[in-house]
């Protein structure tokens, strides 16, 4: 099976690190012309440029909670996005609290940032993606949109679920247009600052038990996430939309 995205336009929603910057690499390296959008735009110009592959990484600053700045993003890459993959997210730096001490505030930061940036990139995609009869739409989700979040954070377990909805929804709006969406969620990994301090406050112990509690005995790995992704946008999934694909070396 050879996936390629040669021509292609891709978009990356948070691609800064971990699972984004694989994911952006992957595409470039594949041929694809990505726009590897984030907040912390300097840790993506740090590896923007041509790919070994044929293709190119280009570095744009986004708010993926503000309109404006995501449609500046779109109209950037000069034509219809092909690929869209949202990754942007995560747990803001915020800690498990019990649910009478978490500010407002604090709970529309995680659902602004993992549920309606997810929404206000699709939306800002879609005309021309449906204008081309093709698109490729794939956010990145979590366990969390599955079960209760390991995280203990309810805002985070909402939002994922929520995204989750949101996929499905927009696969049974868009499949008319021959565009697909859908979500791979990742178990656990360290892939961002922000876990670490759950990986820790596991032990040596409570980390070994996590490893051998996976079918595989393995840390997942950013790749592993952005080979599932690649696929789920390449032409062998044309036939696959408002799915979930668990990507956690297990069966859940």
């Amino acid at each position: 099976m050879l996936i390629a995205f040669e021509g292609k336009r891709v978009i990356v929603a948070g691609a800064a690190r971990g699972i984004g910057h694989a994911i952006a690499v992957a595409f470039a390296e594949n041929g694809g012309d990505v726009i590897a959008c984030d907040r912390l735009v300097e840790e993506v110009e740090a590896f923007a440029g041509p790919a070994k592959g044929g293709g190119a990484i280009r570095a744009a600053k986004v708010d993926v909670t503000d309109k404006a700045s995501v449609e500046a993003v779109v109209a950037q890459a000069g034509g219809a996005i092909d690929v869209l993959v949202y990754v942007a997210g995560g747990i803001r730096g915020q800690k498990p609290r019990p649910l009478e001490e978490v500010p407002v505030e604090d709970f529309h930061q995680i659902v602004d940032t993992n549920l309606t940036g997810a929404f206000l990139f699709a939306q800002a995609v879609a005309p021309g993606m449906k204008a081309a009869g093709h698109g490729r739409i794939v956010t990145i989700s979590s366990r969390a949109a599955l079960a209760p979040s390991l995280t203990g954070i309810q805002a985070y377990a909402s939002a994922k679920h929520g995204q989750l909805g949101l996929v499905r929804q927009l696969a049974h709006e868009l499949g008319q247009f021959g565009i697909t969406v859908n979500t791979v969620a990742p178990g656990f990994l360290r892939t961002s600052p922000d876990y670490e301090p759950q990986w820790e406050g596991w032990g040596p112990e409570g980390q070994k038990a996590f490893v051998e509690r996976i079918a595989v005995r393995r840390m997942g790995t950013p790749d592993d996430i952005a080979h599932a992704v690649m696929f789920l946008a390449s032409d062998y999934a044309s036939w696959i939309t408002g799915q979930i694909l668990p990507v956690m070396g297990s069966p859940n």
